[in-house]
């Protein structure tokens, strides 16, 4: 298991245009967050933040109790959500990809479902406020509509009425 150090870094890199979390030992994480999408903050406090590494800790033990993904995928994603809470630049809601929620299930987990008119997707909510949340993608190449996609760990940002809980009979489930 990679816990969060106070080795790890934040990294603008220029050549590839991306946010990098530089982990030690010669590991670099590439986030999909491009350099003008960040906040000032992430070039000027490079090192890992008590918040940061809280943050991480605890989607990483979250992600855990889940029988879906390996201990590195859930660092992949920990890493990736605690750049996208941390470090991006606020966005608009783009909720017109997504159809609106109808059912009575109450929503009590960040891993989500998004249902655009081409397909469903899997996200992670990493930042929760009264009307919209961020999210992080979970599923590789989510399709919005004919033409555009979310490339796995982008964010987006979508009105909490767009938000459907992922059911138990997904592929998504709960260790008992």
């Amino acid at each position: 298991m990679l816990q969060a150090s106070k080795e790890w870094r934040w990294l603008q890199c220029r050549t590839q245009n991306r946010l990098l979390v530089d982990l030690g030992d010669e590991l670099q994480l590439c986030t999909p967050y491009r350099l003008r999408q960040l906040t000032a903050d992430s070039d000027s406090s490079p090192t890992f933040s008590v918040e940061e590494a809280a943050f991480y800790q605890n989607v990483f033990d979250y992600l855990c109790t889940y029988s879906v993904w390996s201990e590195a995928q859930c660092c992949q994603i920990a890493l990736n959500a605690t750049a996208a809470k941390f470090h991006l630049l606020p966005v608009q809601a783009k909720s017109w990809f997504f159809q609106a929620y109808v059912g009575n299930e109450v929503l009590c987990n960040a891993v989500i479902s998004l249902k655009s008119k081409v397909m469903t997707g899997e996200c992670l909510i990493v930042d929760h406020e009264r009307d919209a949340s961020l999210c992080i993608n979970l599923t590789a190449n989510f399709q919005l509509d004919e033409n555009i996609s979310l490339e796995q760990f982008q964010a987006i940002k979508v009105l909490n009425d767009r938000i459907h809980p992922v059911l138990i009979n997904n592929k998504v489930s709960r260790r008992a």
